[in-house]
């Protein structure tokens, strides 16, 4: 079965992005990109890289770990901010919004459902595992189907913003497994986590 996993950028304090949402690596983004962090994404996770970084760095790998991905409206529409549609069109693009009521781009699909329902369903299809973008509240809503999270870590902290899991989260403690790790010289961590299972 194909596996939900939350790949998103961290920072050491939890924030996934600054209190006002916008892209932490856009022009002003306050998030740093070293040239070994690039390197990795390129050698490790092709596909999460949005067409304009894929061709900026001539990428064409397909990529081996998704090919379909999920965000939520306000994720959405950093990229349409920037004059993106689709940011992913190498991807099975999936947004999740009770407002948008028609796609800016047809490649775009729009679900205006339970997030769970349609991500159970995802997962009894045939294909590549699902990657959830974000945002913080889409995670959150989604938080008991997330069978792996893998942390891009960045060696910075912010003090307050957008958290990894919005505050509409339930309590609902959940042990997770290290699977896998990168430490890169630049100082950013890659950590792979998977679902631990209960007894």
């Amino acid at each position: 079965m194909r596996k939900l996993v939350y790949y998103i950028a961290t920072t050491l304090d939890g924030f996934i992005a600054g209190p006002d949402g916008a892209d932490p690596t856009g022009p002003n983004g306050f998030w740093p990109i070293s040239e070994d962090y690039i390197q990795h994404l390129v050698a490790e996770y092709p596909e999460t890289l949005p067409a304009p970084a894929r061709a900026a760095l001539n990428v064409t790998a397909e990529g081996t770990r998704f090919d379909t991905v999920l965000e939520g409206r306000r994720t959405y529409e950093i990229g349409l901010k920037a004059g993106m549609t689709d940011a992913y069109p190498h991807l099975r693009h999936l947004v999740f919004s009770r407002t948008l009521t028609e796609s800016p781009d047809p490649a775009v699909e729009l679900v205006a459902g339970d997030p769970v329902a349609k991500v159970r369903e995802l997962k009894q299809q045939e294909g590549k595992d699902i990657w959830l973008i974000g945002g913080g509240e889409l995670a959150s809503a989604l938080y008991t189907e997330i069978d792996q999270l893998i942390l891009k870590v960045g060696a910075l902290t912010i003090g307050s913003g957008i958290p990894l899991f919005s505050h509409k989260a339930a309590f609902d403690p959940c042990r997770w497994e290290l699977t896998d790790h990168t430490v890169l010289k630049s100082g950013a961590a890659f950590l792979t986590y998977a679902r631990a299972n209960e007894s």
